[in-house]
């Protein structure tokens, strides 16, 4: 056995000779070549970081086991997985210590039967992967406690410093027992006894409770434990500080700075280290005492009451205030302090969503409430208990990143709609809607940012009813627009309780019921006949006591809503702001609202955010608006499964999405990829429509592409882990059942941005019907390295950045150039910033300008039918081109029509519609381009032998056509391309498809070329908010940028005016900036894509603004700057 041991107040080892080495080294039953392994920060000897692998890789072949290291909290992480994968690979046998036991005692402080159950779990979460990888000659690999294969460690045996039996004296002495090994990574160790800190009993933090200076002390421990890893420390020097928020919701900031003396290992050197760190401090210090916790196996269970689960995205246009109204349904939900709701902003997870105020990716999270019966009292729907479970997504408002809303959506069955009340309803908010409505999602409306009305605008109560009114007209004349009729009426009415009134910053929001209750009594009337009273034209004139249908005339005489929802609001908001306090608690005491003794000397604003929050709570409000009028899966399902499933609406699978069937096969909707913490890794983030999926299962994914009876695009896979996501954390459980949202690890090898997961047995199964986005990638730019060794970086980059984005598109030219294609300028800047930093390590790289993509047409039908012949000169085909149908495009690209609708349904809405001929419209040989695109090959033939045996070459020759079109290589659209008449060759050895495809992509370009071509620019829908003094400023931008007006309208009951005009995407860039510098700042535009409009010049004239922009292209390309003229595609006989 090796002996050493280690000295009391030293860091020197005693050290064991050469000689005894080499004389054990042929020993060989007595060696053990063995290496340490882990997920980064689990505290591993090999530097375990997804980046250096590859040193992974090169120790584990010289090595014989490894002992595997997990984080007893984290559990088996994404890099577990993968060295686990490459140990097993190398047959090394694993053995597995589950460390960092200290932090279960010292900072969760877990009970006995919890712990054992977090151990089994990771266990058993190791054991799975093990299995997956195994190898018959290694044998069993599993590992188990019973058989000594599992160790429980703390690799942490010296804690520095903050550890609990450190005494403030020792802080301040040269404590040079307080090393720490120089072995991996390090924890937050949380204090347990806050006596031995003296110096945080400082008179300054008297305000502050006990666990918030634990988690001051906590925070910092950790910046200490980075900078002095290992080292000596002589000399600790604390000083604490504490200064005034900025912010009037908070108390204070305290800020501890601390000076450190570290004498370096194997230095005489003495090095100064200066750390410090700030805790905000809410204005009650009991906040985070009393929030609800609630654990996974609490949710869990709730997952099997396919009832009692509410799935719901929060929608809106940007800057409506939905990640902030958010906020208030967390904290309910005990997840953050309800004193702080409003200025966290939870669901914004990323460092750039903080900085620009706005939500760029939709973010899951799964929140626990327990409701009281009275509240539930009136609920008439299907219900198992008081306790409900809501998967809310919270989406980006931005239209550059719709398409995360409509991943969002595909997963969801209920939308919230957030409306700022002098804003209005927005470009956005329609764009939303329609996509909502698009996926029947059932929609309720929050009409938001109600403070203002009061704080901001101070507006009377009748002005604010018909703003509000208004806002409602408008987003029910879109639900009406757009609605289905197996949706049913999906328009809001307040009277019915599907619209709440909202102030999401300071945590308040109503709906007329909180008011119907309080009123009830009062008028001797039912709740619901109250909630009739309190909108609409419904007046009440307190002199003579009576309701009246409209205006009596009478000075006391006013609206129900006015005066008994809207004033009494004002009134306890004004007496706030007055800080009129003698006034305000007769007022609250006869509203039954109880202030904390610490809450009464607040002021201003703080005052007001407290009492609008303990009397009419956000949560409370939203919660039963979304509890009573959206539906549960096991409900949404049933007409839902329409829009859902491809096969066969009445197979099994059909019949299980529509029960929401926990004991039928597996569908599961894969919507998003989101990147793991350490952006090597996804997870697969979707919703289980039936079935059960399960850590360890192996499921069948069906990638877009998939084919019933085809293995194209199709894997079998097994789930190494299932999650619940909860917003900036994730929480494993060993199963989900439907109806609910999941994240699963170890499929992102086999998804590239959406698939459908079902059994690996279940082979009759279809796939779940791919999403249809808003908006489409139409500004590109090329990317490159600046150091040419980085390339290999650069295109893995790219495909993790495909991985992570819905809508990002990234290809390769033909001349060699990495193209990004995203929906606009900013879309582009976050993509471009993600690739760089998260996907290249910060590796460098050069972006071109930003180009926009075209799409090719024609004007009309071809001028003759042409011909073109084969290499062989054996088979001819003749073709003709002409436009589709006004519509036809737009129907094919929302989904409306495709190829795998059923043929007859299709030539029904096509005849109908379109004005097609029936028998016409069944002979559609395919869509174009990528199968789904909006051209066509129609069959107009009669009477030609072998045509079938040719059809599956002329529809490959097709997709490559349409791909790539005769102008410029942009994708077509909008062409119909009819097979008149085919000549083949008797003999099928000559007319096969190296023959055909060729041939068929030329008659293609040449029936192009001869039908007026044409090039489509993308055209921006703009919507500009302005004052009426920038019109002109406005005006003069847009008529300098190709764009014109089509509606100019002032906003009721304000100075503004709201102006929609088209703009053509190339014209875009630096629009924003020079409509601002025209206006002093006035204007905001909002551009959403809007649709394709035809360039009026001939591209086949060089000179014409067309003609250069096909030069452009074709030169970028790396293509001949000429065209390639109609005589090489056509033939003469």
């Amino acid at each position: 056995m090796i002996k050493g041991s280690t000295e009391q107040r030293s860091d020197k080892m005693v050290k064991f000779t050469a000689d005894e080495l080499r004389r054990i080294m042929d020993l060989k039953h007595n060696i053990r070549n063995m290496s340490v392994i882990a997920h980064v920060d689990h505290e591993a000897l090999i530097n375990s970081h997804v980046d250096f692998s590859s040193e992974v890789t090169a120790a584990l072949r010289i090595t014989d086991g490894a002992l595997v290291v997990v984080d007893c909290v984290e559990g088996v992480c994404v890099q577990t997985e993968t060295v686990l994968r490459q140990a097993l690979g190398e047959r090394i046998r694993p053995v597995l210590t589950v460390n960092k036991m200290d932090r279960c005692f010292l900072e969760l402080q877990v009970e006995g039967e919890e712990a054992y159950q977090t151990f089994q779990r990771v266990i058993e979460n190791a054991n799975v992967i093990m299995a997956t990888y195994e190898d018959p000659l290694l044998g069993d690999v599993q590992v188990y406690p019973d058989k000594g294969t599992v160790a429980f460690s703390m690799g942490l045996p010296f804690i520095f410093a903050f550890r609990s039996c450190c005494s403030a004296s020792l802080l301040r002495r040269r404590c040079r027992d307080c090393t720490r090994r120089f072995f991996g990574s390090f924890v937050a160790v949380r204090l347990r006894s806050f006596d031995d800190f003296p110096f945080l009993s400082d008179r300054k933090l008297r305000h502050f409770d006990r666990k918030q200076q634990r988690e001051l002390a906590g925070s910092l421990a950790v910046k200490i434990y980075n900078i002095c890893l290992g080292e000596l420390i002589l000399k600790v020097q604390i000083r604490v500080q504490k200064k005034r928020s900025v912010n009037p919701d908070l108390l204070g900031e305290v800020i501890l700075k601390v000076h450190i003396q570290v004498k370096k290992r194997r230095s005489r050197c003495l090095h100064n280290v200066r750390v410090s760190d700030s805790f905000l401090v809410a204005d009650s210090s009991k906040a985070l005492d009393n929030m609800v916790k609630f654990t996974a196996d609490e949710l869990r269970r709730i997952m099997d009451l396919k009832h009692n689960i509410r799935n719901m995205s929060v929608i809106a246009h940007v800057d409506h205030g939905k990640s902030t109204l958010t906020d208030s349904l967390v904290a309910a939900a005990g997840i953050i302090a309800q004193e702080v709701a409003g200025d966290v902003r939870m669901t914004d997870t990323r460092q750039d969503e903080a900085e620009r105020g706005i939500t760029i990716k939709s973010t899951g999270i799964s929140l626990y409430y327990e409701m009281a019966d009275e509240a539930l009292k009136n609920f008439k729907g299907e219900r198992a208990g008081n306790e409900y479970l809501i998967n809310l997504i919270d989406s980006p408002g931005h239209v550059d990143f719709s398409s995360e809303v409509t991943a969002a959506l595909r997963i969801t069955d209920g939308a919230l709609v957030v409306v700022d009340c002098v804003e209005g309803v927005c470009v956005q908010t329609e764009t939303v809607l329609r996509q909502a409505l698009g996926e029947r999602i059932r929609p309720v409306l929050t009409v938001n940012k109600m403070d203002r009305c009061f704080l901001e605008l101070q507006v009377e109560g009748e002005e604010a009813y018909q703003t509000f009114q208004r806002v409602i007209e408008n987003a029910n004349v879109i639900m009406a627009t757009y609605e289905d009729p197996l949706l049913g009426d999906v328009q809001v009415y307040p009277e019915k309780g599907t619209v709440a009134f909202s102030a999401g910053l300071h945590g308040w929001a109503f709906t007329l019921t909180n008011f119907a209750k309080m009123y009830a009594s009062k008028f001797g009337v039912d709740e619901s006949k109250m909630m009739e009273r309190l909108w609409g034209e419904n007046f009440f004139d307190p002199a003579t006591k009576k309701w009246t249908s409209k205006n009596t005339g009478s000075p006391t005489c006013k609206r129900g809503f006015v005066q008994f929802c809207y004033e009494p609001i004002k009134q306890i908001i004004k007496t706030c702001m007055n800080d009129q306090k003698d006034k305000l608690w007769p007022m609250l005491s006869k509203l039954g609202v109880t202030m904390k003794t610490e809450e009464k000397d607040l002021v201003g604003k703080a005052l007001m955010k407290r009492v609008m929050q303990t009397w009419l709570p956000a949560s409370n409000a939203l919660l039963e608006m979304m509890i009573f009028h959206l539906p549960s899966p096991a409900k949404a399902q049933k007409y839902r499964v329409e829009n859902l499933y491809e096969g066969p609406l009445d197979d099994q699978y059909a019949n299980a999405i529509r029960n929401c069937d926990p004991e039928g096969p597996l569908m599961l909707y894969v919507s998003k990829m989101i990147p793991a913490s350490d952006k090597g890794r996804f997870f697969a983030f979707g919703r289980v429509f039936s079935g059960k999926v399960s850590t360890g299962l192996k499921v069948r994914i069906m990638g877009p592409n998939y084919v019933p009876g085809q293995k194209k695009d199709l894997y079998v896979k097994s789930v190494q882990r299932t999650v619940i996501w909860m917003g900036k954390r994730q929480e494993s459980v060993e199963d989900v059942p439907c109806g609910n949202t999941v994240a699963m690890v170890g499929l992102d090898q086999f998804i590239t941005k959406n698939a459908t997961l079902t059994n690996e047995k279940e082979v009759d199964a279809h796939p779940i019907r791919a999403m249809k986005f808003s908006v489409s990638p139409v500004v590109r730019v090329a990317v490159s390295c600046k150091v040419a060794s980085d390339l290999p970086k650069l295109v893995e980059g790219l495909k993790r950045l495909a991985k992570s984005d819905p809508m990002v598109v990234c290809t390769i030219e033909e001349s060699g150039e990495h193209i990004v294609a995203g929906a606009g300028e900013l879309h582009l800047e976050i993509c471009l910033k993600d690739l760089q930093e998260d996907f290249m390590g910060g590796a460098e790289i050069v972006v071109s300008d930003p180009v926009v993509s075209f799409r090719e047409t024609v004007l009309e039908k071809s001028s003759r039918t042409v011909m073109s012949k084969s290499p062989n000169k054996h088979n001819r085909l003749y073709m003709e081109a002409r436009p589709l149908e006004d519509g036809l495009a737009e129907a094919i690209d929302d989904g409306r029509i495709g190829p795998r609708d059923d043929p007859k349904v299709r030539a029904k809405i096509l005849s109908e519609e379109f004005g097609w001929d029936k028998d016409l419209a069944k002979k559609i040989w395919c869509f174009g381009p990528e199968t789904t695109g909006p051209n066509m090959v129609v069959d107009m033939c009669k009477g030609v032998q072998y045509l079938n045996e040719i059809k599956d070459s002329v529809v490959a020759g097709f997709q490559w056509a349409s791909k790539e079109g005769a102008l410029a290589e942009e994708n077509m659209r909008g062409i119909c391309f009819e097979v008149c008449d085919v000549v083949l060759h008797a003999d099928a050895i000559h007319r096969g498809g190296g023959q055909v495809i060729p041939t068929a992509r030329r008659v293609i370009y040449a029936s192009q070329l001869t039908a007026k071509p044409r090039l489509l620019e993308p055209v921006y829908l703009v919507e500009i908010q302005a004052p009426e003094q920038a019109l002109g400023g406005i005006y003069g931008v847009l008529n300098q940028k190709r764009g014109h007006v089509f509606e100019e309208m002032q906003r009721p009951g304000t100075p503004l005016y709201n102006i929609k005009a088209y703009l053509p995407v190339i014209e875009s860039f630096g629009f924003s900036t020079a409509l601002r510098a025209a206006t002093s700042g006035q204007a905001f535009p909002q551009c959403v894509f809007d649709h394709w409009d035809a360039m009026s010049s001939d591209p086949l004239e060089p000179n014409s603004q067309a003609g250069q922009h096909v030069a452009d292209i074709r030169k970028r390309k790396g293509l001949k700057e000429q065209m390639t003229p109609l005589s090489e595609f056509e033939d003469k006989l």
